[in-house]
Parts: structure tokens; C-alpha cells; sequence
């Protein structure tokens, strides 16, 4: 008849149970057990295995029983052990061990398994079979072809086993290179490396696994636990060298930081001391542009390497905090740094170094001021300076007096200085410019700008030309016996009303308008023959060549009655001319415009003006 679930389940556990005990016997030297009803039934045996699993001695009992009444003592010396130690037990008499009830036999020794090897078995706060599973799960996780969720199929390929195994000992199996399909093969070698290795007795058998539909559970938890234990004497003394390498890692950290700490304060501090050494010994030579590069200098210096320091001296106290920290944690002696490397020394030198901040920034901005000041003092200087040198010169020309070779020769020496001048001013620009390089815009020491200075030096150049001339032509004038000196101040007034750009010369339709205006017409042609000659002789129509030109015309056509008839002819007869008829004489312009500025005007015809050339001719030639 074919064996039952049940029956199989109870003999897979009579035998791992049996297995189970015979290793407590052993380490008593106790004979082993073959049968758990007939071995246990005098209660001998019974009260062996309490002692071992108790660790204590139960006192005088039968060791060799022959009536019942005996076995029935030792029995319950035996159970009174177990329920003094906190196991319940539910059911079960000395009558049912003594009479061998397998089933009552089977329920007592899985409390006492529970008791005695698995209840103090905790993983992540939950105890017993929860934990003992959490366990085995957290140590095959990293196994993709291992999924414990149970203590019955989940070992029914050997696979878990293994993996639990080669978790802890990859020396002793390659996990990699297993059959994961061969279930006994896998089986067979986790229960051997386990027995001749890890002391892990075999207590379940290669078919108690493999070759049912679902494993005995007890008989699993049983065999499962003894990996536990196992591995856990070996995670104790992992754990044991895992606390001094933890340790020493720890102290090997605090040495590493605490020399870090002191290395980087070191290097600070010697930073700090270095760059306020530069700046006590750093001169300033007295010029804008250097004083603006240490400017500049300072300036990038706080924006960088002070920036630098502001995050090291930062990262510097905390490093020393997380070394403190490190230490109190695992209650370990303060750290003191070496003297002069305390947080406190680092504060008092960063005290040091603002305080020489301030002196180079206050040091550099009186510099810039100063120079400022000199610059403001040595244009001033240089501007008045020239000014009153042009103020000189133009009291001397003033001055000038005395015969006209001699004026002329003072005017003459005087407009000799001008190239000095003009060397001067170069000089004044520079010193402005300089001004302008440093932002000096305000300047209380002058009120002259070189602007100014070119201006007054421009009408100093003039005055001197025009003083020049005017001698000049004031010596041809003298010259000219033949004028009257009424004729020479007209002619003088002309060519000075027409030498519009005061060069002492006219050009060609200048004297043309300058003749016209003293009644001097000729046709268009003949003005450019006269302009060509003069210019030839003369180099140019200067004051001499007009008056020279005037005496030769007067000789010939500027007597008084000549003017009359030619002003007769243009207006037809007229007593008086209008600037129609002026016009239509083809006079130029300029020459019409001076003709209506110095001729008579009488009211006419319609409102047009008329001009009494007879009476001007009058009072020119009186």
C-alpha cells in the first residue's frame, strides 16, 4: 500500500528530529539514538539531552529503568525541566513517551528545536520563522535562479542551499558553473560541503527534498537552521574584524582629515602672511598709471584670491568639525591641533589680513588722490603759465612805438616766438591729457582750458599779422608822396574792408570789388590783365601792389571830373544812380554793396533809392 502524505511527513521528521538530537548527544559522548519511540521511552535519554540543552545537571535519576513506575520518573523529571525553562507543552504526558505516541514525540521535540535552536534567531526585528526566512532570503537575494519564500519547495532543488553556501564561502563550490536543472546532484554536494565543512550535520536525507511535491517544513526549518548558527559563528567573527577594521578605518579617516586639516591651515596661514608682506614692502613711484595697475591689482585680488581663501577658510572649519564630530561620535579624545593652527589662530590672522585690507585700500586710494592733486597743481601751473606769457606778448605788441623800421622790427621779433608757443601749448595738452586719463575733471587752481589757450594764442598770431601789415602798409603809405593823405586813408580803408580773410592780400575779385567801390570800372577782361601783372611783380596783391596800382590808375583816370562823367554815363545823365543802374553797368556785387554804404541816398520814383554821386564825388576829392 502506497505510503501517505502524512505518513511520509512524520517519518522525514522522526528521522531529522532524531538526526537533530544524536548531535546534542554526541558532544557528551553519548551513544547515539536509531528510534525516537523505543530510545525515549525509559526517559533516559530524555533527561541526557535536557542537560546538554539546558547546561545544567537534573540530579539523581534511573539511569537503567526496569518498571514503569521508574520510566514514568525520569519522564517527568525530564518534562518538569522543559516547562521550568518557558516551553509550553500541549497534550503530552509521561504515558504517551513511555508508550511511544510518535505523533505527541514528534510535536514535543519540534517545541524543543524551537525553543533551542530557533527561537533566538532575529533578523531585522522579527524572530523565529519569520526571521530565520528573512534571513535566507536576504542572503540568496543576489541568486537570480533562487526564490525562498517558503521552508518546503523552495529547497527542493539544492540550489538555495548552495546559495547559501556560496554567500558565505565561495571557496567552497562555484556557484556559476552548478547544473541548475541536475536537483540531486545540486542537493547531495550542499549537504556534504555542508557536513565535511561547516560542521553542519546531515540531517535530511537527498529524497526528503527532491523527490516529493512538497518538502516536510519542520524537517527544512530544522536542517536550515543549523546554516543559520553555523553562519552566524562565522558572521560573529566577521563581525569581531569588521569592528577593528571598522575602527581602524575610522581612525585612519580622523588621521587623514586631521592632517588635511593641518596641512590646508598651514598653507593658509602662510597664504594670509605672504600677500601682507607683498603689500607692506609694494612703493608706489608717484605716476597715475602705476597707481591705477595696484588698484586694479587689489581689486582682482578681492574678487579671486581673497574669494579663494573666504571658501577655504570655511571649508578649513569644517573639516575641523567633522573631525570633532568623528571623535564624539565614538566618544574618542577632543582633537587639540598643533599650536598655531586652531581655529581661533586662523580667526586672529583673517583679523589681521582685513585690518592690512583696509591699510592697502586706504594707502592706495591716498595715492590716487594725491596724484590727482599734482596733476590738477601742474596743469594749472603750466596754463596759467602760458596765458600770462600770451597776456606778455600781447602787451608788448601793444607797446609798440617809435619810428615804423623800428615798430616793425619789434613786431617782427615778437611774432618770431610763436613756434615757442606752439611748443608751450603741446606741453599744456599733455598735462591735460594726463588729467583726463586720471578722471581729473574739476580744477579750482585754473580757469583756462586749452581750448582757451589755442583760442587766445590763434587771435596773438592774428594781432601780430595784422600788426605787421598794418606797419607795412603803413611804410608804403609814407612812401607815396604823390597821395594825399585823405586819399591814402581811403584807399588804406578799402583794401582793409575787402581783405576779408585778413592776409594783407586780395585776390581777383577782391581788388576787382575794391576798385569798383573807388569808381574804378574797366571791362571784365582787363580786370584779369591787371590781377596777372600785379601778381607777377608782386607775388600777390598786397597792400604796396594796390596802392602802387591805384597811384598809376589816378594818374590816368582818377581825376574828379573823370569819375563824374563816367558815373554820368551809367546814369544816363542822371544827377544821382540807382543800384538798378549799377547793375545793369555789370559792377560787381561787392562793389554795389560798398557804393550804397558810402554814396548819398535820396528817396525816388516809387520808393527806389537814389544815389547822389555828385555830392559823394564832392566829398571825396574836397
Amino acid at each position: 500500500m502506497a505510503e501517505s502524505l502524512e505518513e511520509r511527513s512524520r517519518n522525514v521528521q522522526e528521522r531529522t528530529f532524531c538526526n537533530w538530537l544524536n548531535t546534542k548527544l554526541e558532544q557528551r559522548g553519548y551513544p547515539p539514538m536509531s528510534s525516537l519511540v523505543k530510545d525515549l521511552s525509559d526517559g533516559v535519554r530524555l533527561i541526557q539531552l535536557m542537560e546538554i540543552m539546558g547546561d545544567v545537571s537534573l540530579g539523581r535519576y534511573n539511569k537503567a529503568p526496569r518498571m514503569r513506575v521508574q520510566k514514568a520518573e525520569n519522564v517527568n523529571m525530564a518534562l518538569a525541566f522543559i516547562t521550568s525553562r518557558g516551553v509550553k507543552l500541549t497534550n503530552i504526558g509521561p504515558e504517551d513517551i513511555i508508550d511511544g505516541n510518535l505523533k505527541l514525540i514528534l510535536g514535543m521535540i519540534w517545541t524543543l528545536i524551537l525553543r533551542f535552536t530557533i527561537a533566538d534567531i532575529s533578523e531585522e526585528g522579527l524572530s523565529a520563522k519569520e526571521g530565520l526566512l528573512l534571513w535566507c532570503q536576504r542572503k540568496t537575494e543576489p541568486y537570480d535562479e533562487v526564490n525562498v519564500q517558503d521552508f518546503t519547495v523552495s529547497w527542493s532543488d539544492g540550489l538555495a542551499l548552495c546559495a547559501l553556501i556560496h554567500y558565505h564561502r565561495p571557496d567552497l563550490l562555484d556557484y556559476d558553473k552548478l547544473d541548475k536543472n541536475d536537483r540531486h546532484r545540486n542537493t547531495e554536494l550542499a549537504f556534504t560541503i555542508a557536513a565535511e565543512h561547516l560542521n553542519i550535520p546531515r540531517l535530511l536525507e537527498v529524497e526528503d527534498l527532491c523527490d516529493v511535491s512538497r518538502p516536510d517544513e519542520r524537517s527544512v526549518m530544522t536542517y536550515v537552521a543549523s546554516f543559520f548558527h553555523a553562519f552566524s559563528t562565522m558572521d560573529q567573527a566577521q563581525t569581531v574584524s569588521r569592528r577593528v577594521e571598522k575602527f581602524a578605518e575610522l581612525m585612519q579617516s580622523v588621521w587623514v582629515s586631521r592632517n588635511d586639516y593641518e596641512r590646508r591651515a598651514r598653507l593658509l596661514l602662510t597664504a594670509l602672511s605672504e600677500i601682507q608682506s607683498q603689500w607692506a614692502t609694494t612703493v608706489f613711484v608717484g605716476t597715475y598709471a602705476d597707481a591705477k595697475v595696484q588698484s586694479a591689482d587689489f581689486t582682482r585680488y578681492k574678487q579671486t584670491l581673497k574669494r579663494t581663501w573666504v571658501t577655504e577658510k570655511q571649508d578649513i572649519a569644517t573639516l575641523f568639525g567633522n573631525v570633532q564630530t568623528k571623535l564624539k561620535t565614538y566618544g574618542l579624545r577632543e582633537y587639540v591641533p598643533p599650536s598655531g593652527l586652531s581655529l581661533s589662530d586662523i580667526d586672529e590672522a583673517w583679523k589681521q589680513l582685513l585690518d592690512s585690507e583696509a591699510r592697502r585700500s586706504r594707502s592706495i586710494n591716498a595715492e590716487i588722490r594725491q596724484i590727482k592733486e599734482t596733476l590738477r597743481k601742474n596743469y594749472a601751473k603750466l596754463a596759467n603759465d602760458y596765458e600770462q606769457r600770451l597776456h606778455y606778448i600781447s602787451a608788448e605788441l601793444a607797446a609798440i612805438e617809435g619810428p615804423l623800421e623800428a615798430q616793425q622790427q619789434q613786431a617782427q621779433q615778437i611774432q618770431t616766438r610763436i613756434p615757442s608757443l606752439s611748443d608751450a601749448l603741446e606741453i599744456v595738452e599733455t598735462a591735460e591729457a594726463e588729467c583726463s586719463a586720471a578722471n581729473v575733471e574739476e580744477n579750482d587752481y585754473t580757469v583756462f582750458t586749452c581750448q582757451d589757450l589755442a583760442f587766445e594764442l590763434e587771435l596773438v598770431v592774428q594781432s601780430i599779422a595784422k600788426k605787421i601789415a598794418f606797419i607795412d602798409n603803413q611804410l608804403v603809405s609814407r612812401n607815396m608822396t604823390n597821395l594825399t593823405p585823405a586819399q591814402l586813408e581811403q584807399f588804406e580803408g578799402t583794401f582793409r574792408y575787402f581783405d576779408k580773410d585778413e592776409t594783407n592780400t586780395l585776390g581777383q575779385a577782391e581788388m576787382t570789388a575794391a576798385l569798383a567801390s573807388l569808381g574804378i570800372i574797366y571791362p571784365e577782361e582787363e580786370y584779369d590783365i591787371i590781377y596777372d601783372q600785379l601778381s607777377l611783380a608782386y607775388g600777390a596783391i598786397t597792400f604796396e601792389a594796390f596802392i602802387n596800382l591805384l597811384v598809376g590808375i589816378m594818374e590816368d583816370q582818377t581825376t574828379r571830373e573823370q569819375l563824374q562823367e563816367a558815373f554820368r554815363g551809367i546814369a544816363s545823365e542822371k544827377p544821382h544812380v540807382t543800384e538798378l543802374d549799377l547793375r545793369i553797368a555789370h559792377l560787381p556785387a561787392s562793389a554795389i554793396e560798398y557804393l550804397r554804404e558810402v554814396m548819398p541816398r535820396e528817396g525816388g520814383e516809387g520808393g527806389e533809392a537814389q544815389y547822389d554821386y555828385e555830392r559823394w564825388l564832392d566829398d571825396v576829392f574836397a
